[in-house]
Order: structure tokens, then C-alpha cells, then sequence
């Protein structure tokens, strides 16, 4: 069985066989990337059928997961997602005007704001969730279970070797 990168890696070989040695990193980190890019469009779509951006159920999803009270500052969605304030800024903006989250101002420090779960952003959450994780298992459905495992472990490895330890 082959498939398109095993395509490009011969391509490369023809066209630069001095490099064909070389090219071993391709078989690994271009199925991730194309694996990256057709779990983020099944992600998205699922996210859509809630009335959310991936980003906002990435927000709904970490508050959730974050267990009671539901609230975390801003600054801590800024270092898991390495995006620019002023994109957490925006996007929270959006997420609060579509009664999913609220800004909340706790203890005598009044510029500490934390960013809470609504009810409403309570129940989406859970329902996005729950069809997130189900529209993962139709991804991988065809998959051996034992090589999904297999696989994960490896790409741990991966990830621990590269720097990648921590949920941060």
C-alpha cells in the first residue's frame, strides 16, 4: 500500500537522488501535517454544528475540562494557545456577546479578570464535546485499534524527544 507522500518521496528521489538519503523525515512529519490538516477540517465542521469557531470550543472545551468554578484568566488561554492577546481579546469579545462566557472580576485585585462558563456556554460545551469525540471515533473507525495506540505512543516519544512535555 502507498500513498501520496510515499508519491513525493519518490518524486524527490528521481529528481534528487543525492538527497534520497535524507528524505527519511518526510515519511513521518508530512502524514502528520496532511493527518493535521483533515483532523482540523472534521474538527471544525463539528465545532460549526454547535454555533462555535474551533477556537471558541478550544476555549469552551479548556474552561470545561478546567472543573469548578469554570474560570480561568486570560493570561493562561494566552500561553496554551499561543495566540496574541488581542486574538484571546477577540475572540473572547465574540464568545461573551453569544452568552458562552463571562468576564468576572474576583477578590481585591480588580484586574484580575477570569473568563467563566455560562450556562448556556455549560451546555454547549457538553454537547460540542460529546459529538467531537464521536466524530473522532468515525475518523479512526477503519483503524486498528491496537496501531492507534501504538502510534500515539510513538508520537509521545516523539514529542517528549522534541521539548514537548508539557500542556503549556
Amino acid at each position: 500500500m502507498s500513498d501520496v507522500v510515499d508519491a513525493i518521496v519518490g518524486q524527490w528521489t528521481e529528481e534528487r537522488p543525492d538527497l534520497a538519503a535524507d528524505l527519511w523525515p518526510v515519511e513521518l512529519l508530512a502524514r502528520i501535517q496532511r493527518l493535521a490538516r483533515v483532523v482540523d477540517r472534521s474538527a471544525r465542521a463539528s465545532a460549526a454544528a454547535h454555533g462555535v469557531e474551533h477556537g471558541e470550543f478550544d476555549v469552551l472545551t479548556t474552561l470545561q475540562r478546567s472543573g469548578p468554578p469554570y474560570a480561568l484568566t486570560a493570561g493562561t488561554f494566552l500561553k496554551a494557545s499561543m495566540v496574541t492577546s488581542g486574538a484571546i481579546t477577540n475572540r473572547i469579545d465574540r464568545m461573551e456577546a453569544k452568552g458562552l462566557v463571562e468576564r468576572v472580576r474576583e477578590g481585591d485585585d480588580r484586574r484580575t479578570v477570569k473568563i467563566r462558563l455560562t450556562e448556556h456556554g455549560h451546555e454547549v460545551a457538553r454537547a460540542a464535546f460529546a459529538d467531537h469525540l464521536a466524530d473522532y471515533a468515525r475518523l479512526l473507525a477503519g483503524v486498528d485499534r491496537d496501531l492507534v495506540e501504538r502510534t500515539a505512543h510513538g508520537l509521545r516519544q516523539v514529542l517528549e524527544t522534541l521539548g514537548d512535555t508539557t500542556s503549556e
